[in-house]
């Protein structure tokens, strides 16, 4: 009996230990995992954790912080045009930034002297009385002295605007002046003609100035007394008669219809209606064009204001002149005198102009000669580009009596 029980005891404390050995082996399995979780890379979790740690540790400084810039100074001396030193020029010194600025007067000997400058791009300006400004820009470093070259500075160049201010009525005076010089052949009038064009408007005055030297000039007078004596010869218009006293009123019929027709087309309306008299020599461009410029001139004109418009002076002159004509001669319907003699005289208008333009002007000469070389100085005076009606004497078609 205590055989077996003691057999039976050492079963059950074999199999106490066994199952004490086999706890402890599990137990150290079950650990196993969690160091293994712990490891990251290879390195164990306490190695891990001192690596964040020190992970968060303030990052160490490259190196020792630098000093900052030091401000420096600038000197320099200021010179004239001849090497000598120039007293009294203001020098102003800028910062590249704008941020530092700085003015001095240049000493006795011409230098001056910028000090606690701070460091970087400048730039140095020299001012001086009767000179021109002279500038200088450089780079100063931290801490240095910086010797400015000589800065030498000119006489300042002085511009002068003059402004002429030319009287335009002077202006169109002389140019009346020279047209009243046109002559062709040297003796017949030609004053209604100008070679410029860009010539200066007429005044008032010019343009009564201009018809009384046309109807009074003694070439004008003399070819209406042979136009007279062209008309006696003819016995045109009996009612004046044969003789001294038929050849004086002829003659003076002629001579006032002459004088009103250059006054009514030259001077009157041309005054009253801002518009130039004269016929404007065009010379250029094809023939046509030449033609169409020099037959438009009865009813085409430049006004005063510089613009083409209608020639209503001319108009207005040639069939005014007529009607006042009808009471120097003898006729019996005024009406018709008129209207005829208005469009001949425009026709006569349109045929000087053409003659104006592809004759006359190499015809004409004037007392004061342009340049050498032929006898015919023409006139190069300074006159626009106006059609206008150039008074003549009347020929004797034009009196005809309907």
């Amino acid at each position: 009996m205590d055989r077996n029980l003691k057999a039976h005891r050492n079963w059950w404390c074999r199999t106490a230990v066994l199952l004490t050995c086999c706890a402890t082996v599990a137990f150290g399995q079950a650990g196993v995992p969690a160091l293994i979780a712990n490891v990251e890379d290879g390195v164990p979790a306490a190695v891990a954790t001192s690596t964040e740690a020190n992970s968060i540790q303030p990052a160490a400084q490259d190196g020792p912080v630098p000093a900052s810039a030091q401000p420096g100074n600038i000197l320099g001396t200021v010179l004239d045009q001849t090497g000598s030193v120039a007293m009294g020029a203001v020098v102003h010194l800028t910062s590249d930034d704008k941020s530092y600025s700085q003015e001095v007067v240049s000493g006795e000997n011409g230098q001056f002297s910028f000090s606690n400058v701070p460091a970087g791009t400048f730039k140095i300006s020299v001012d001086a009385e009767g000179f021109g400004n002279q500038e200088f820009v450089g780079e100063l470093a931290s801490g240095q002295t910086y010797l400015v070259p000589p800065l030498v500075i000119s006489i300042a160049t002085v511009v002068t605007d003059v402004k002429v201010s030319v009287d335009p009525v002077e202006v169109a005076t002389e140019e009346v002046k020279l047209q009243e010089q046109q002559r062709v052949f040297g003796f017949i009038p030609n004053f209604y003609v100008s070679y410029n064009k860009d010539a200066v408007p007429l005044t008032p005055k010019l343009k009564f100035q201009l018809a009384w030297k046309s109807s009074t000039d003694p070439i004008t007078i003399a070819g209406t007394a042979f136009l007279a004596g062209l008309q006696q010869a003819a016995d045109q218009y009996p009612e004046f008669g044969q003789g001294a006293q038929g050849y004086a009123k002829r003659l003076g019929a002629g001579y006032a219809d002459v004088f009103a027709s250059t006054f009514l087309s030259g001077a009157v309306f041309p005054t009253l209606l801002k518009q130039d008299p004269r016929y404007y020599y065009q010379g250029t461009g094809s023939t046509r064009s030449r033609i169409v410029h020099a037959v438009g001139n009865s009813v085409m004109c430049k006004g005063d204001n510089g613009r083409w418009q209608v020639n209503y002076s001319n108009l207005a002159g040639v069939f005014g002149g007529a009607a006042l004509s009808s009471t120097f001669y003898p006729t019996n319907n005024v009406g018709m005198f008129t209207l005829s003699n208005g469009f001949i005289r425009l026709g006569e208008s349109s045929l000087a102009g053409v003659l104006q333009e592809f004759v006359l002007r190499k015809l004409t000469k004037t007392k004061k000669k342009a340049s050498g070389g032929s006898g015919s100085s023409q006139t190069d005076a300074a006159l626009g580009s106006s059609p206008s009606p150039t008074p003549a004497v009347e020929s004797p078609s034009s009196k005809k009596k309907p």
